[in-house]
């Protein structure tokens, strides 16, 4: 099948954020006087999750507010620096190829808005995007397929040529409801759950296939579904 666009999803497939996500975590922690570092593979685990299910994972016995531990949890995040080093191995190049042959790219993802924002704009990978959706309360969140939605009209594509890129059974459902192809990342946080649950979704062995999928002309070829 041939596309001209990919929406991917951002945490566990784009980026390894639980790193991050982790040294804040360990923040909270601190601050609390609890001498533990926060689980990483838990964070991995509660990833597509997210919110405040996440935080209280996370924390343990010492979560007591979840709603008010997940706000002071996005608090810190806004100030607290990315590692330039976030994006899993050949993200970067592999994305900057293919926004430079013309292939349009968005995100889709869970994550609040300001916070896919300020990652991205960090990480000097913005530029790469048409449309950056993430979480907002004014509409609803993935699997919902309102978000991909918005992605596909940004890009002035369709169900036909639009691919969505993620690392869930959440990412496949979001897929599946807004019409798309679902292709899911080997390194992604979730995508053994999702290939047990959906074995029969393809897989990107590293970022460099969609690179070598590309026909020039704003164009990539990847297997069909």
């Amino acid at each position: 099948m041939r596309f001209c666009n990919i929406v991917f999803d951002l945490d566990g497939t784009l980026i390894d954020s639980a790193r991050l996500t982790g040294v804040i975590i360990d923040q909270m922690l601190d601050k609390r006087g609890v001498d533990m570092r926060a689980s990483r593979d838990l964070i991995r685990k509660m990833d597509a999750i997210g919110g405040e299910a996440m935080i209280a994972a996370v924390l343990g016995p010492h979560s007591i507010n979840p709603a008010a531990e997940i706000e002071e949890f996005r608090a810190l995040h806004r100030t607290t620096n990315v590692p330039a080093e976030l994006p899993f191995p050949g993200v970067r190049e592999a994305l900057g190829e293919l926004s430079a042959s013309g292939i349009g790219l968005a995100i889709c993802s869970n994550k609040p808005q300001f916070l896919c924002d300020k990652i991205l704009g960090d990480l000097g990978l913005a530029q790469h995007f048409t449309a950056i959706i993430g979480s907002s309360p004014d509409r609803a969140r993935k699997p919902a397929p309102e978000c991909a939605q918005l992605a596909v009209a940004a890009l002035r594509g369709s169900s036909r040529d639009t691919l969505y890129c993620g690392d869930s059974v959440i990412d496949i459902g979001t897929a599946r409801a807004a019409g798309l192809m679902a292709t899911l990342v080997r390194w992604g946080y979730g995508t053994a759950d999702a290939l047990k649950i959906e074995p029969r979704t393809p897989v990107l062995e590293s970022m460099f296939a969609l690179s070598e999928a590309l026909e020039g002309h704003g164009q990539l070829c990847f297997p069909g579904g």
